[in-house]
């Protein structure tokens, strides 16, 4: 009665012989523009209308047992065909005129053919719509905005996909048959000689795996979706970020639904739905460079592909976009999609810039992936893999890597911070609201921001009311979660990644037995084994492991081969991540790491009769392991050492030989090792005992250069942790001098460096890697120097770090000594890319040291003595160092530093800080307690040396002697009258140079000189002189600098100023000839000083304004009553000057130069 009202008011006639669902066809066809344009605002109702009236009349005349064909008359389904067309018309016309419209029209025409596969045939529905795709795609060329049809089409194809037979209607238990063309896909006519298999591949399973005419037309509504989702992933589709999300969400949608779908258990039948997925495998794959690289580090992504490109020259590879067969659909095949030329012409290839997915739908199109892998049978991926060109099946096992990282398990912790980060952008949107409640951000300025932001129909994020839209957002808008939240969801990620490993390793196996008997199987088997310690390598379940390492074992017991006869990396990776297991809290996990490590030992001693590669790769291992990790458990670790012992020991096969004993003497190193390693956990929280022990360890390897090198490293990276930039750097210069001595025993090639003499003008200290000598390092030896730094490219990756580090520490003109080793080898090599980088940081640097050549700009260190007195401290007793602490350190600082952390060692009222710098009587201190005396040291140079250190850098880079003064009375005081200041001057050398691989070095030299108060009188003189010359001849000039020297030299003073210093030492002529020679060098410094006040007088006179002539003239005033004083006291004639020194006594002014020239 409704639906006759209704039709009465838009004007039809409805006739007592035409039935309702005819006769709503026949006037919506005809009707005129006012009455089409009200039904079309109410489409959804019409068709809904229609579709109730069709099943009723199926219903009531007993027709539906009649065959779909015969249900309907033609003339109604010509009416259908002919409305189809027409709403889809309107859809198309009216998607840039009334967005909304178009959306609601475009979804009521989708769940209106979706309910017609219900009630008529089938094929008649598929042909709408074929029809309608083809109109879509006529369209698309010329449209403004094609990314807005595109996203349409695809939402109709997502509701016709909903259907609740969706898996019937795409046929899948019929196999396809051969592609009957003439002109086969693409795919199949290049690839007829398979890398795996001698003969052609098998057409059938070829059409299976692609978006073929037979797959798409033996699976309609399957081949739509994903060749919607093909060109969504295409790298110059427009409005990508939308696309990309609802291809991939609809994708995603199916499978769940399937995977719970209880009618699709069996996993037979899941096998079958899984078949109609199989393009989705290539399509990954090609989208590999455009995916979200979950992988640490750059380059990460493409590592295998590229591996295996280099093993097949010339080969010919399709698969790098879109694939073929889709690509001729969309350039006018039966489904053409329409898009732009551009898309189907021009070479393939795989890095085609594009946009990139973002990281979620990443994550979903790879979950996606493994559902299919997970679910088709083994055979039939097996009989795929094999048709694979090597290219092909490397970007597989790239895509198996990008699985494994994008669902590695992140922990609790990290499920916190990103609840934590969400909640802190809804503090963000609430701050923003509260603006615009106040009136700070207009309105206007919103909507205009927001409008940028959009993509075709908005930005997501940021519209809730489009229901288009929000169908696609996630419904969970609460940003704190509870604890049990929380949990609920890291143990659904636990799961999940345990999943997606599982699933990975089971295609691996599938790729290892495909690859077995073919001649490119080392490659990919080094490619597998690769995504195998990547697994083994990330955060795992113990599940996972126990398959995880069986897996290892199998590869390495069938193919020893890839760890023992040329890449080393490999059986250096294989080490760490196994040696890390062997240290896991969990039994069943150490004991399959246990097992494999076993196995391999013996698997290398059966190929050699000895296991040397492995032992120093197990050897290398444990040190950076101990060297790198925190939580690391030395107790776990040595349980497994015991059981790898017991293994060799009751080895029936190898009784009669030397393995046993081989093992033995390794796990003692290795025991050794962990000794270490437990005095490095206790001095944890002392960075300067942590580095020494670290550098003693390091030490001790100098007879094994791959070990020390990697001690050498572990310390580099823990001076980068602490900030100490300079001293990382040293670490890795001293690293390539090891390397570069190694590579000199092998060859002489005149670009490489000759040794550690090349590295002298870097350190210094470099010269004790020279200690690797002939008798020491045999580069035949087996698994000696095996390592990958031990080549010329890990020459230049040492050199490389070096320069970064001491960039980072403003140290740039090492970086260019740096540079002089590495230049030569990138020039023999031609690897012009990297020289033009290297020159570039060269400018940089150069420009830096000219925009910063006064020096003041960078501050290197300060350093301290630091002496240690007491039983307490152990080996530390009696023993000094001089510290190099970070810029502008002051000795309260260091002070503060030591005593708190002593104090928390040793105990409350233990630790004192001897507050003067004197020399410590030891029988005087308690025995009891621990004393630490702190003094700050300046670098001392002799006269000879600071010709050769000109610039700031010179007098702050290679410093091995210092020096600190010490003020005394002979009554005990520290300071005094004039005539009773001593002065003790103390030189302290160490024994290497700073900066140095470490950052407290211990004193190997100290030398007191004891100065009469006349020498100190000196010195005072001296100092204020070179003060007036320096802000004299200051470039550019400093007025109020210069004002303050000149007040502080003429101005009236009376605590021991100039003029009290000359009425002390030059009123009288000593009675003593020996000091002689000291008065008369006093007098010269006054002399001088007056010179230079005189200098500076003239100086500040031309740089003051007339507001301070009257100042100046007072301070020439000042001078002249300074001078007329020292008159008398200057012109005073000694009696006789004093003969030349004898050789016995020590002369304390040009102590240096003297000795200089006595030699």
């Amino acid at each position: 009665m409704k639906a006759s009202l209704w039709a009465a008011e838009l004007g039809w006639a409805v006739t007592g012989c035409g039935l309702l669902h005819e006769e709503l066809a026949l006037q919506w066809v005809v009707s005129s523009s006012a009455v089409r344009e009200a039904i079309l605002q109410h489409a959804w109702f019409f068709f809904q209308l229609m579709v109730k009236s069709m099943a009723l009349h199926l219903l009531l005349g007993q027709r539906l047992d009649t065959p779909r064909k015969l249900r309907f008359p033609g003339r109604f389904l010509d009416d259908i065909t002919a409305l189809v067309g027409s709403v889809g018309l309107e859809v198309i016309t009216r998607v840039h005129k009334d967005v909304e419209l178009a959306e609601h029209l475009n979804a009521s025409l989708a769940f209106f053919l979706s309910d017609l596969l219900s009630l008529v045939d089938r094929g008649f529905v598929f042909s709408l719509v074929r029809a309608h795709y083809k109109q879509v795609a006529t369209r698309l060329q010329s449209s403004p905005n094609p990314a807005a049809l595109l996203t349409l089409r695809m939402e109709f194809t997502r509701i016709l996909c909903s259907h609740e037979h969706y898996v019937t209607l795409n046929l899948p238990c019929c196999p396809l048959s051969p592609p009957a063309s003439p002109s086969p896909s693409v795919s199949s006519t290049t690839s007829q000689s398979s890398t795996f298999s001698s003969q052609a591949p098998d057409p059938k399973v070829t059409s299976m795996f692609e978006l073929s005419g037979p797959f798409r037309q033996q699976h309609f509504l399957a081949g739509l979706l994903l060749t919607e989702l093909a060109l969504a992933l295409e790298p110059e589709a427009e409005g990508a970020f939308l696309l990309h999300k609802k291809a991939i969400s609809a994708v995603h949608s199916l499978l769940c639904g399937h995977d719970t779908d209880p009618r699709y258990a069996e996993a037979t039948v899941k096998a079958r739905v899984a078949e109609l997925y199989l393009p989705l495998l290539s399509i990954a794959r090609d989208t590999l460079p455009r995916l979200h690289d979950f992988a640490e580090g750059p380059g990460q992504r493409s590592r295998l592909a590229s591996m295996l490109d280099s093993d097949t020259e010339g080969e010919g590879d399709i698969a790098g976009t879109i694939n073929p067969s889709v690509a001729m659909a969309i350039a006018g095949g039966p489904l053409a999609p329409g898009s732009r030329a551009s898309i189907s012409q021009g070479p393939p290839t795989a890095s085609r810039a594009g946009c990139a997915l973002s990281a979620e739908s990443s994550r979903t199109l790879l979950a996606c992936v493994l559902w299919v892998l997970k679910n088709t049978e083994p055979a039939l991926l097996q009989r795929w893999a094999t048709d694979l060109t090597l290219p092909q099946l490397g970007r597989l096992l790239d895509l198996l890597y990008l699985c494994l990282a994008a669902f590695e398990y992140k922990g609790k912790k990290a499920f916190e911070r990103i609840n934590s980060l969400t909640f802190k952008k809804s503090l963000d949107m609430k701050a923003r609201l509260e603006e615009a409640i106040l009136g700070t951000i207009g309105a206007r300025q919103e909507m205009v921001r927001r409008s940028r932001e959009r993509s075709p129909f908005g930005n997501p994020e940021n519209v809730r009311w489009r229901k288009s839209v929000t169908h696609w957002k996630q419904t969970s808008d609460r940003v704190d979660k509870t604890k049990d939240e929380m949990e609920h969801e890291a143990l659904v990620e636990g799961n999940l990644a345990t999943e997606a490993s599982l699933v990975v390793l089971d295609t691996l196996e599938i790729i290892v037995q495909t690859v077995m008997l073919s001649e490119a199987r080392e490659s990919v088997l080094g490619a597998v084994l690769k995504v195998v310690l990547y697994s083994l390598g990330s955060a795992q379940s113990a599940l996972f492991l126990q398959h995880g390492l069986a897996t290892q074992r199998a590869l390495v017991s069938k193919f020893p081969e890839l760890l023992f006869e040329e890449d080393t990396e490999l059986c250096a990776d294989l080490c760490l991540r196994l040696l890390r297991h062997c240290g896991s809290r969990i039994s069943t996990i150490r004991t399959h790491a246990s097992a494999s490590l076993y196995l391999l030992m013996r698997q290398n001693f059966e190929i050699g009769h000895n296991f040397a590669r492995v032992k120093m790769q197990v050897t290398m291992s444990l040190s950076s392991l101990v060297g790198t990790t925190q939580n690391f458990s030395e107790e776990h670790l040595r349980r497994s050492l015991k059981t790898i012992l017991t293994y060799a020991e009751e080895d029936m096969g190898l009784r009669d030989s030397t393995f046993a004993e081989q093992v033995q003497d390794l796990m003692f190193n290795l025991h050794m090792i962990l000794t270490d390693t437990v005095k490095m956990k206790e001095h944890q929280e002392d960075p300067e005992m942590l580095i020494d022990l670290m550098y003693r360890i390091a030490r001790g390897y100098q007879g094994s250069p791959d070990l020390r090198l990697t001690w050498l490293q572990n310390m580099a990276g823990k001076h980068a942790e602490l900030g100490n930039h300079a001293e990382a750097a040293q670490c890795m210069v001293h690293a390539a001098a090891l390397v570069a001595e190694y590579l000199a025993l092998l060859e002489d090639h005149r670009h490489l460096p000759v040794g550690c003499v090349s590295f002298q003008n870097i350190s210094s200290n470099v010269l004790e890697e020279s200690a690797i000598s002939d008798d020491i390092l045999s580069p035949d030896e087996e698994g000696f120097c095996s390592g990958k730094h031990f080549t010329e490219l890990g020459l230049v990756g040492l050199l490389e770090q070096a320069a970064g580090y001491f960039t980072m520490g403003g140290l740039y003109e090492a970086v260019n000594e740096v540079y002089k080793n590495l230049i030569p080898i990138l020039e023999a090599h031609r690897d012009y890319k990297k020289l033009a980088a290297v020159h570039g940081k060269l400018q940089e640097a150069f420009t830096k040291i000219m925009h910063q050549s006064s020096g003041w700009e960078r501050v290197f260190g300060t350093y301290f003595r630091v002496g240690f007195y007491g039983a307490h401290f152990g080996d530390l007793d009696e023993q000094e160092f001089v510290y190099k602490e970070p810029s502008i350190t002051k000795l309260a600082e260091i002070s503060h530093r030591l005593e708190e952390f002593y104090t928390e060692r040793f105990g409350d009222d233990v630790v004192e800080i001897i507050k003067d710098s004197n020399p410590v009587d030891k029988s005087k201190l308690d025995s009891q307690k621990a004393y630490i005396q702190i003094t700050y040291v300046e670098p001392y140079f002799d006269t000879y040396e600071l010709k050769d250190r000109v610039t700031y850098f010179d007098r702050n880079y290679g410093l091995r002697t210092f020096l600190f003064c010490t003020p005394f009375t002979p009554d005990g005081r520290a300071h005094g009258e004039l005539p009773e200041q001593h002065k003790r001057k103390t030189l302290l050398s160490t024994d290497h140079a700073f900066p140095y691989i470490k950052t407290r070095i211990r004193v190997c030299h100290r030398e007191e000189t004891v100065l009469t108060p006349v020498e100190v009188a000196i010195e005072d003189m001296q100092k204020k002189t070179r003060e007036l010359a320096f802000a004299t001849e200051q470039d550019p000039p400093d007025a109020k600098m210069l004002q303050m020297v000149l007040q502080g030299s003429v101005g009236p003073t009376v605590n021991q100023g100039p003029l009290e210093v000359a009425q002390v030492f030059l009123a009288e002529i000593p009675e003593d000839p020996k000091l002689f020679r000291h008065h008369n060098k006093l007098r010269l410094c006054f002399k001088d000083f007056c010179k230079k006040c005189e200098d500076a007088l003239r100086k500040n006179k031309a740089l003051i304004g007339p507001d301070q002539k009257e100042y100046h003239r007072e301070l020439e005033r000042n001078y002249c009553r300074l001078r007329e004083a020292l008159q008398p006291l200057l012109t005073q004639r000694l009696p006789q000057l004093m003969a030349p020194t004898p050789p016995g006594l020590r002369n304390s002014l040009n102590r240096a130069s003297f000795r200089k020239a006595d030699l």
